[in-house]
């Protein structure tokens, strides 16, 4: 027998209003299973009952291809959410922390492939942050195949290069006579 807090269809909802309070961002089903899958008892069909339930009740709303809590649901996410398990409410703050960060970071990387005349292709990468635009790559590959694994590539690594690349312009070269 599972061991766990989780015990009924109020629990699943209580635990779903208190992670979709927190999300700053949509959440579409998958994301919303994994982010509830903090108990043992939780299975993925308690969660696909739970939320049409909840959208019909008026608690949850779909929009942009996600899930969010509506004001209805935040009262009520308020009111009841000291009725979750302290260690099911620990691991659910961290991977609802753990989400928005990378919806976030996902959102300050940009990508695109431009076919040219000739044939080439020209791949397009951007890294921005709030601010605006920290780095802009364009690079020349002979196909759009090799164009489109270069941007596929990007959003893993756009931190570690713009880091590489600030670490080379900012290293003081022997030759470097003109340098701060």
């Amino acid at each position: 027998m599972p061991h766990g807090f989780i015990n009924d269809m109020l629990d699943v909802k209580l635990l779903i209003l208190y992670i979709t309070n927190r999300l700053l961002y949509p959440a579409d089903t998958q994301t919303l299973y994994e982010l509830c899958l903090q108990d043992d008892k939780l299975s993925y069909f308690d969660v696909m009952q739970a939320l049409p339930q909840m959208v019909a009740s008026g608690h949850l709303e779909e929009q942009d291809g996600g899930f969010v809590i509506t004001e209805k649901g935040r009262e009520a996410a308020e009111i009841t959410k000291e009725s979750l398990a302290f260690p099911v409410i620990q691991r659910a703050e961290r991977a609802v922390e753990r989400f928005n960060r990378e919806v976030r970071r996902d959102s300050f990387v940009r990508t695109e492939v431009l076919d040219r005349p000739n044939g080439e292709a020209l791949a397009v990468m951007h890294l921005d942050d709030e601010m605006g635009p920290l780095l802009t790559i364009e690079y020349t590959c002979p196909s759009s195949r090799q164009a489109a694994f270069l941007t596929k590539s990007f959003p893993a690594k756009a931190d570690k290069l713009y880091q590489l690349i600030t670490d080379q312009l900012t290293t003081k070269n022997e030759t470097d006579e003109n340098s701060p």
